[in-house]
């Protein structure tokens, strides 16, 4: 499955919570972090941004919890994209700790945004390219497992 890391970081201590491991919220502030990563490589840097009135926000997310992560633990998030088109991006993100231990998911749909309107508006042309060369190699074959996935409760009949 293509894929690229895109953050490499780690646990930080005041992100442990009463449990001993890193908070619920800190998984999701890390993924945010990753979106500024993949903003900054399409292109959408801060001058990028300001010159063209133009940014990316969250639309939906869907995290998925998978392993705790300890303090001082290395993280490495992951890139895949999904899909996309000339204003959206459909990005799967996944987390990884110590020895490669697949911690946690996030599936976002991300939008571009004309600052000027606050409405959706297509990338601007640079972008776009940058969008499509990115697809080209971090573009998986088969959806990972938690993409598209519902909340619910399961019933045993």
């Amino acid at each position: 499955m293509p894929s690229s890391i895109i953050l490499q970081d780690s646990v930080r201590e005041e992100w442990i919570d009463y449990n001993g491991h890193m908070n619920d919220a800190e998984y999701v502030r890390v993924f945010s972090r990753a979106v500024d990563k993949l903003m900054y490589t399409i292109g959408l840097t801060e001058e990028v941004r300001n010159q063209e009135n133009y940014t990316l926000f969250t639309l939906e997310t869907h995290v998925c919890y998978l392993a705790e992560m300890n303090v001082a633990e290395p993280i490495e998030v992951s890139f895949q994209m999904l899909d996309y088109d000339n204003k959206r991006v459909h990005a799967f993100f996944e987390l990884y700790g110590e020895d490669g231990k697949r911690a946690a998911t996030s599936e976002q749909l991300l939008m571009g945004i004309d600052h000027s309107t606050g409405k959706s508006a297509p990338f601007p042309t640079a972008i776009l390219s940058n969008v499509d060369e990115i697809a080209d190699s971090c573009m998986p074959e088969e959806k990972p497992k938690e993409a598209g996935r519902v909340i619910g409760i399961r019933r045993k009949k």
